[in-house]
């Protein structure tokens, strides 16, 4: 579920007037005040559809006026090229208002939620989990990581005070794995597992020694991700992350890591291709 909260509300509104301006001076010159239609919303190519309680919510935003609308899909529906997504009813000068606000919310989030599901089903039938990461749109980060979720992929932490991520600037500046990783569990609420990322197999037998939970093996191959799951033998979580693409998440997930973590779901998405066309006036 995607709750309305103050945060969406605010980034619902800056998003509005940043769009809006002083008005919309091309409808207010071309379209009368009176006209009143339908517009259909269409997905041009095949997605995994995110982002209607974002428009629902943006509706109620916009305040009185507002069109109507008519849902024919869910979150997380698989859209061929050619459905029809959705009809909306009401002020033509408000639809055209609306229009791209409404698009870029669903075009990137339905973006995120299909490259998610891209890796979600690279992965099927092995154990390997796919998380995201904090790469995301600054101020989106909700809204990206319900969209990764939407794709049937999982989150990572939400922020920094969602878990102990001992990266490798931490190591440098604590004084290396064995010291950093026993200050962090001395420390740490008992609630908190400890995650240190790692860059070589010592690295990883050093973690483990130390007491970590959760190692990160960053840039590894598959064949050095297989010996990493055979040195770990369970002690520990795997997370295998850098350099993941689609052509090599299977190989990662075979090799047996527990998890992989992709920036490429929210850092790089591409926007899918949803239009909003007046079929009624």
């Amino acid at each position: 579920m995607l709750w309305p909260t103050p945060h969406l509300d605010t980034l619902l509104d800056l998003a509005l007037a940043e769009d809006i301006g002083q008005g919309d001076v091309t409808s207010e010159l071309t379209v009368p005040a009176s006209a009143r239609g339908r517009a259909a919303l269409e997905a041009r190519s095949a997605l995994i559809l995110c982002g209607r309680p974002v428009v629902d919510r943006l509706l109620v935003r916009f305040g009185a006026g507002a069109p109507t609308v008519e849902w024919h899909a869910e979150d997380g529906d698989h859209l061929a090229a050619g459905t029809n997504v959705a009809h909306f009813e009401g002020s033509l000068r408000h639809l055209l208002v609306l229009e791209r606000t409404m698009l870029n919310f669903l075009q990137r989030m339905s973006g995120v939620a299909t490259q998610a599901r891209r890796y979600v089903d690279a992965v099927a039938g092995t154990r390997a989990r796919i998380v995201d990461t904090r790469k995301t749109l600054p101020g989106w980060r909700v809204l990206d990581k319900y969209a990764v979720r939407v794709g049937g992929a999982h989150n990572h932490r939400a922020a920094l005070d969602g878990g102990v991520l001992i990266k490798d600037n931490h190591l440098a500046a604590g004084g290396g794995i064995t010291q950093t990783v026993r200050r962090a569990r001395a420390d740490a609420p008992h609630v908190l597992r400890i995650e240190v990322e790692v860059e070589s197999l010592e690295g990883l037998a050093e973690a483990i020694a130390a007491g970590a939970d959760v190692v990160l093996i960053d840039n590894f191959t598959p064949a050095q991700a297989a010996e990493a799951v055979a040195l770990a033998a369970g002690r520990v979580v795997l997370e295998a992350s850098g350099g993941i693409t689609l052509a090599n998440a299977r190989a990662f997930a075979e090799a047996g890591v527990d998890v992989i973590s992709v920036g490429a779901l929210t850092h790089s998405v591409i926007a899918a291709d949803l239009a909003l066309e007046v079929v009624g006036a």
